[in-house]
């Protein structure tokens, strides 16, 4: 599976002093895909954006793939956005323009990328796609609260037969633990979709000639669907390069 694959980690920042429980949640995550590497008999060398691009080119260097985790939302000048937008938070600049360009150079090489939530929008606009700001309540996309842990919303997701999230999950519908305000605008160049809410809302998305993935959901939550981490990450080695 992973056996000798080296996979870098890509995480936003290394603290938030300003929401530590945040901050804290964000690194179980963060730990638990790290675990899954391990499990699937890889290694994972951990990068923070926010602390510049010569980490992060250093850990590509010697990458055979890389993940693009969670996050705060993309700085909107990105994507031809408006500040100002419903329930918008802080944004780390420097890390959206590190990661952004991670992703860029992925798909350029042909590098696997798996993006998490906000790593799947840093592949779309990193591809010149765009976002919606905040999605109404209701769908069951995310779930307000203080409590980082009681964020996620479950809900189904319809998966595109013949995509290659069919072929890592090998059904065309699956489970997920969402905690997102924000989706899929426009699709960046090169990608297709690979997954839908049923309210239409974009869940999923694929590079259409290189091994580039983004699923909106959490796979590596404590309430996600037993095993979808490991199907996303354990198969990394094969599925994935393979595409």
């Amino acid at each position: 599976m992973l056996a000798g694959r080296r996979i870098a980690v890509v995480s936003v920042t290394s603290a938030r002093p300003h929401a530590r429980r945040y901050h804290e949640y964000s690194e179980l995550l963060a730990g638990r895909v790290i675990d899954a590497i391990t499990r699937g008999g890889g290694s994972a060398e951990r990068v923070f954006a926010a602390e510049g691009a010569a980490a992060a080119r250093g850990a590509l260097s010697r990458a055979s793939g890389v993940v693009l985790l969670g996050g705060e939302d993309i700085a909107p000048e990105f994507y031809g956005g408006e500040r100002g937008y419903e329930r918008e938070g802080r944004h780390v600049e420097l890390a959206d323009e590190v990661q952004l360009g991670v992703a860029a150079r992925a798909v350029r090489d042909g590098l696997p990328l798996l993006g998490i939530c906000r790593g799947l929008q840093i592949l779309d606009v990193a591809l010149g796609g765009s976002l919606v700001q905040h999605l109404p309540d209701g769908g069951g996309h995310r779930t307000e609260s203080a409590e980082p842990e009681r964020m996620f919303s479950g809900h189904g997701v319809e998966v595109v037969a013949g995509s290659r999230l069919h072929s890592l999950l090998g059904a065309t519908t699956a489970s997920t633990a969402s905690a997102h305000h924000q989706a899929v605008d426009r699709l960046g160049e090169g990608l297709v979709v690979s997954a839908r809410a049923d309210d239409g809302t974009i869940e999923a998305v694929e590079y259409v000639s290189a091994p580039a993935l983004g699923v909106q959901w959490h796979p590596e939550a404590p309430v996600a669907a037993q095993g979808q981490l490991d199907r996303l990450l354990g198969s990394f080695g094969s599925v994935l390069l393979a595409a």
